[in-house]
C-alpha cells in the first residue's frame, strides 16, 4: 500500500480538501454505530488513501487528526471494509482509546490475526496486559493463528505481569504454529523466561537459535544478571565478543553493572573504551551505568569524571554518583552532591528515592533521610511499597527505630521486604524478642519469608544471645524451606554460637553442615576463635580460609590481631609482612558525625580537623574524670608492641572518641550525639563511652559495622553482648 506522503499531489489535495471540510472538533468522538443519511459530498473517499492516512495518524500524526478523518469517512459514506476497521482498531488502540477501539473491533465480522494484533499491541503498550492475554486466549479458542507479530507482544504481556505459566502456553503455541525459529519471537521468549525467573529455559531457547543477533545475546546476558548470576553473565558477554557479535548501547548498559558487582575493573574499562569508539558514552543510560561501574569498583574519581563529562544527565546519573560516594565512604561529597542535585531542580521520582535512600541509610544521614521522607509525602509516594521499605531501612540504620516502626505500621500493603526490613532493624538494635515476635506475625499474615528474612532473624538472635531460639529457627528453615537454606544462614549460626562462648558447638556445627563450608562460614568461625581466644583452632580455620580467599585483607588483619592479643608479636609481625608483600592495605578505621549541613570524619589519631586542639583537650579532661571515677583503659585492644603509656595514648585517639568529643564541644547540653563507624567498636571504646554517657548526662548512639549501641547513664543497650 502506498504511503500517504507518496500519493500523487492531486490525490493528496483531494484528501485534505475533504479533511478540512470536516466541522468536528478534535475532542469529538465519531458516531461509529450511527448511519449517516445526509452527506455533504456525493462520493466515497478512496479506500487505500483512507487506510494510509489512518496508519499515519496511528504512528506519527495525532489522535485528533485520526478522529476527524474517521468522522469525514462517515460523512462521505466511505465503505468500511475489514481492512479499514482494522486500521481504526490500530489507531484507537495505539492512542489508548479502548472504548472506540472495541467498537471498531466488534464491527469486524470474523476474528482475524491483524485486528487482534492491533488490539493486543495497544493493550500491552498501555499496560493492560491481562486484557491482552484474554484476547490471545480468545484467539486460541476460536482457532485464529498467532503470527510473528502476535507472539512478541503477548510474551511481553506475560513478562510485565510475571505470568510464567501463561508464557509457557504461548511458547507451546509458538512451536505449534512454526515460529520457534523466528529471531524476533525467540528473543521475546528469552526475555520472558529470564525476567520470569526461569533462566534454564531461557538458555535452552538461546542455545537452539540457529542465528543469534545482538538482541538475543543481550537478552540472555540480562537474564543472568537479573538472577544475580554475574559470573555467567560476564562469561556469556565474553563469548559474544569471541563470536564477533558487536555489543550495542543496551548491551553495555546491561554488562557494566555486572562488572561493578564482580569488581571487574579491567573488563569495565574495556567496555568504556568501546563505548567511546562507538559514541555510546553520550547515551544517558550507558553513561549512568559507567558511573555505577567505576563507583562499585572503588574508582570514585573516574566515576566523577564520567559524571562531569556526560552531555546529559538524568536522575539515575545523579543517584548513581551519590550512591557511589556513599558506598566508598566519601561522606561529605555524597551530601554536597545531593544538595547540588536539589538546587539544580532535579525532581526526585520514586525510583530516584528508592536509589538514594540506601546511601543515606548506609551513612546514617538522618537529616537528609528526613528530607527524603518529606519529599515522599509531598509527592504521594508513601503508597509505593518500595519507597516505604527504603524509609524503614533508613530510619533503622540511622538509629531511630521508633520512626521505622511508624512507617511500617502506616503501610496499607506490605511485602516480604517490608517485614524483613523491620525485622533487620530490630536485630541491629539488639531487640531480638521484638524481631521474633514480628517474624511470627509475618508468617501468620500469609507472607512467606525469603533468604534475606532468614539472615535478618538469625542475626537478630545472634545479637541478642538467643541461642535456643536461633537453633529452633534454623531447624524450622531446614525443614520447611530447605531449598532456601544458604551458607550465610550457617554463618549466622556459627556467629550465634561463637558470641555465646559455645565455640565447641560452633565447630561441631561446621563439621556437620549440610554442605561444604565457604568463606562466610570460615571467616565467621575465625572471628569466633579470636573472641574466645582459641588460637589453636584459629590457626586451622585460617588455613581453610586462606585456601578460598588468599588475598582477603580482612582475614590477615583478623589473624594478626589474634596473634597480638595472645602476645605472639613475632607471628603478628609476620602476618603484616605478608600483607605488605601482597600489597594488601587495611581499610583505616574512621568515624563520622553529622553536624548542621556537614559531615565531620575522623581517623585514628587524626589531627587534621580545625578543632583538633579543642577535641584533644576535651578528651584529656574526660580521661581524668573517668579515671577518677574508676575507669581503667583496656590496652589489650592496642595491637602494637609498645609500652603501656603509649598504648593508652593510642586508645585515646581512636576515631569514635574523637567524634564523640567533637559532638560534645559543638552541641548543647542534653543533645543526643550520633556517631557512625566503619569497623567494629573496640572493647575499650565501648567501656569508655559508657563512662562518658554518665559523666556528661547524654545519650550517645554509636553505629558500628555490626550493630547499634545506645549509651545512657553508664549503660549500653547491647548489655555488653556484641
Amino acid at each position: 500500500m502506498a504511503s500517504f506522503h507518496g500519493m500523487a499531489l492531486q490525490e493528496r489535495s483531494r484528501v485534505f480538501r475533504l479533511f478540512n471540510k470536516c466541522s468536528f472538533s478534535s475532542n469529538q468522538e465519531p458516531m461509529l454505530k450511527t448511519q449517516v443519511g445526509v452527506h455533504e459530498t456525493s462520493f466515497s473517499m478512496d479506500h487505500d488513501i483512507c487506510a494510509s492516512f489512518l496508519q499515519e495518524c496511528a504512528n506519527t500524526r495525532s489522535l485528533a487528526e485520526g478522529k476527524q478523518f474517521h468522522a469525514q469517512m462517515l460523512v462521505t459514506a466511505t465503505e468500511q471494509s475489514s481492512i479499514l476497521a482494522t486500521k481504526l482498531v490500530n489507531l484507537y488502540a495505539m492512542w489508548g482509546c479502548f472504548r472506540e477501539a472495541q467498537i471498531a473491533f466488534q464491527s469486524i465480522p470474523k476474528l482475524n490475526p491483524y485486528s487482534c494484533n492491533a488490539m493486543i499491541r495497544g493493550y500491552v503498550k498501555h499496560g493492560f496486559c491481562h486484557e491482552a492475554i484474554e484476547l490471545f486466549q480468545q484467539m486460541e479458542k476460536e482457532g485464529v493463528p498467532g503470527d510473528n507479530f502476535t507472539f512478541p507482544f503477548i510474551l511481553k504481556a506475560c513478562t510485565e505481569i510475571s505470568n510464567l505459566k501463561q508464557g509457557i502456553e504461548v511458547h507451546n503455541a509458538v512451536i505449534r504454529f512454526g515460529f520457534a525459529s523466528n529471531a524476533f519471537v525467540a528473543n521475546s521468549l528469552i526475555d520472558m523466561y529470564g525476567k520470569c525467573g526461569d533462566i534454564k529455559d531461557a538458555r535452552q531457547v538461546f542455545d537452539k537459535m540457529s542465528h543469534r543477533n545482538v538482541v538475543s545475546w543481550t537478552s540472555m546476558i540480562t537474564g543472568y544478571a537479573q538472577r544475580q548470576l554475574m559470573d555467567e553473565s560476564l562469561k556469556l558477554f565474553r563469548q559474544m565478543q569471541v563470536e564477533g557479535v558487536e555489543p550495542n548501547s543496551l548491551t553495555a548498559t546491561t554488562i557494566l553493572p555486572v562488572c561493578g558487582q564482580l569488581r571487574s575493573l579491567q573488563c569495565g574499562k574495556g567496555i568504556h573504551c568501546y563505548m567511546v569508539k562507538k559514541g555510546f558514552e553520550e547515551d544517558v543510560f550507558a553513561g549512568s551505568a559507567l558511573v555505577d561501574m567505576y563507583a562499585k569498583c572503588g574508582e570514585v574519581y573516574d566515576a566523577r569524571y564520567v559524571f562531569d563529562n556526560m552531555p546529559n544527565r538524568n536522575v539515575v546519573s545523579w543517584n548513581g554518583m551519590i550512591a557511589g560516594y556513599a558506598q566508598n565512604e566519601y561522606v561529605n561529597e555524597a551530601v554536597e552532591l545531593f544538595s547540588v542535585m536539589q538546587h539544580a531542580g532535579i525532581k526526585l521520582n520514586s525510583i530516584a528515592i528508592i536509589s538514594v535512600l540506601p546511601a543515606f541509610a548506609r551513612l546514617g544521614f538522618l537529616k537528609q533521610g528526613k528530607e527524603i521522607h518529606s519529599c515522599i509525602l509531598k509527592n504521594a509516594f508513601e503508597f509505593n511499597v518500595f519507597a516505604s521499605n527504603g524509609l524503614i531501612d533508613m530510619y533503622a540504620k540511622c538509629g531511630t527505630l521508633k520512626f521505622a516502626r511508624h512507617v511500617f505500621d502506616k503501610m496499607p500493603d506490605r511485602d516480604v521486604g517490608s517485614w524483613t526490613a523491620m525485622i533487620a532493624g530490630y536485630g541491629m538494635h539488639g531487640h531480638g524478642e521484638a524481631a521474633l515476635k514480628l517474624y511470627n506475625q509475618m508468617q501468620h499474615s500469609g507472607i512467606n519469608p525469603n533468604e534475606i528474612t532468614f539472615t535478618a532473624i538469625l542475626t537478630a538472635c545472634s545479637h541478642a544471645g538467643l541461642v535456643h531460639e536461633g537453633w529452633k529457627l534454623f531447624d524450622s528453615i531446614n525443614q520447611q524451606y530447605p531449598s532456601l537454606l544458604h551458607e550465610k544462614h550457617c554463618a549466622c549460626m556459627v556467629d550465634l554460637l561463637g558470641r555465646a562462648g559455645l565455640l565447641d558447638e560452633a565447630w561441631d556445627f561446621v563439621k556437620n553442615m549440610p554442605f561444604k563450608p565457604g568463606k562466610n562460614v570460615w571467616g565467621t568461625l575465625l572471628a569466633a576463635c579470636r573472641v574466645n581466644h582459641n588460637i589453636i583452632l584459629g590457626e586451622y580455620v585460617a588455613e581453610k580460609f586462606l585456601e578460598l580467599e588468599p588475598d582477603n585483607v580482612g582475614f590477615y588483619v583478623l589473624l594478626s590481631n589474634m596473634y597480638a592479643e595472645a602476645g605472639r608479636w613475632e607471628d603478628a609481625e609476620n602476618v603484616r609482612a605478608i600483607m605488605k608483600q601482597k600489597g594488601l592495605k587495611k581499610s583505616p578505621g574512621c568515624s563520622w558525625i553529622e553536624m548542621g549541613n556537614k559531615v565531620h570524619t575522623f581517623q585514628v589519631e587524626d589531627k587534621s580537623h580545625p578543632q583538633s586542639a579543642e577535641i584533644y583537650a576535651m578528651l584529656e579532661t574526660l580521661s581524668r574524670q573517668m579515671k577518677a571515677a574508676g575507669f581503667v583503659p583496656d590496652t589489650s585492644f592496642v595491637f602494637h608492641n609498645v609500652d603501656e603509656e603509649e598504648k593508652e595514648y593510642i586508645l585515646c585517639g581512636h576515631s569514635e572518641k574523637l567524634a564523640i568529643a567533637f559532638g560534645l564541644i559543638n552541641t548543647l547540653p542534653g543533645t543526643t550525639i550520633r556517631v557512625n563507624k566503619n569497623l567494629r567498636v573496640c572493647g575499650d571504646c565501648h567501656a569508655a563511652t559508657k563512662f562518658i554517657s554518665k559523666l556528661v548526662n547524654r545519650e550517645i548512639v554509636v553505629r558500628d559495622s555490626y550493630r547499634f549501641h545506645h549509651f545512657r547513664d553508664g549503660n549500653c543497650s547491647c548489655r555488653d553482648y556484641w
